[in-house]
């Protein structure tokens, strides 16, 4: 098994973890985590992959090992959780990388992608989601924090930080609830259970709102850019539902989608088969 090295740098003034693994040399994807976990959940696929790719697999701030400062103390949105991946990749020299998007990773890496259209050599896409087709019923309540961010509607959000919801997220659309190592639960769990970590959430549940109307330019640098693109979707997903994967092929010529037995966290309960897969995507993009 490669061995995978735990970096911290400075950024902006914020402790920055990530997760690197395999030769620098070799073609570099850059894995970006979801809520409500970090780049622990990618430890799978960085040991299926390592062995041809060069892996990296950032915390943001407010997660995993990174600095949490507090919602007072800095402002979380996407824009900013954006701005610090972007300057992590500068600081360690990438200029040409591909992306896996999954969750809130697919908001941070579509603003990369728009920013530099010229370093992403391509899109791996495991329920992270750029169209309105993806957006479940599970996004009412949020919706309407969006809509009215009164305390009423954020306290109705904190029941998605509990560990029955985190449970819930990992288990949900899954043939057998038992191919989930609860382990990552229970990691994600403890860090959103920080004090001060239910309040950095909330600003991010609210600031989500500011990704649908990102929507239509997403796409637009989907049709004019044409990156080869992987969806690699769990078709029992409640929260990105597949149509979300299916839209791909709206915009995108030879958008490769296939729709897994399970739900939110296809690479962690389908690891192999998505491993495969996108060793597959890989190499296309170096032939």
């Amino acid at each position: 098994m490669a061995a995978v090295r735990h970096r911290t740098v400075r950024i902006d003034g914020l402790d920055v973890f990530y997760r690197e693994a395999g030769d620098p040399s070799a073609p570099t994807l850059v894995l970006l985590h979801g809520f409500p976990t970090s780049s622990v959940v990618y430890q799978g696929l960085m040991a299926e992959l390592a062995d041809e790719f060069h892996l990296i697999a950032p915390d943001y701030p407010g997660f995993g090992l990174s600095s949490a400062p507090s919602a007072d103390e800095w402002e979380y949105t996407f824009d900013h959780l954006a701005d610090v991946v972007d300057k992590l990749l500068d600081e360690l020299g990438l200029t040409r990388y591909a992306i896996h998007v999954h969750d809130y990773g697919a908001p941070v890496g579509f603003r990369l992608a728009t920013r530099h259209p010229e370093r992403v050599t391509g899109i791996v896409t495991q329920n992270g989601n750029a169209y309105d087709e993806g957006l479940t019923p599970f996004w009412k309540p949020i919706r309407a924090y969006w809509a009215d961010p009164s305390k009423e509607n954020g306290d109705a959000l904190r029941g998605l930080l509990t560990r029955e919801a985190t449970h819930w997220q990992y288990t949900h659309g899954l043939p057998e609830v038992s191919l989930v190592d609860p382990a990552y639960e229970l990691h994600d769990q403890a860090l959103l259970d920080r004090p001060g970590n239910q309040e950095i959430q909330l600003a991010l549940f609210l600031d989500y709102g500011s990704n649908p109307p990102l929507y239509p330019a997403w796409q637009e640098y989907l049709r004019t850019q044409q990156p080869p693109l992987l969806a690699v979707w769990g078709r029992g997903d409640e929260i990105f539902g597949p149509d979300g994967a299916l839209a791909f092929a709206r915009d995108l010529k030879d958008a490769h989608i296939q729709l897994l037995d399970t739900g939110h966290f296809p690479f962690v309960t389908r690891t192999r088969q998505s491993a495969a897969l996108i060793r597959d995507f890989l190499r296309r993009l170096t032939d």
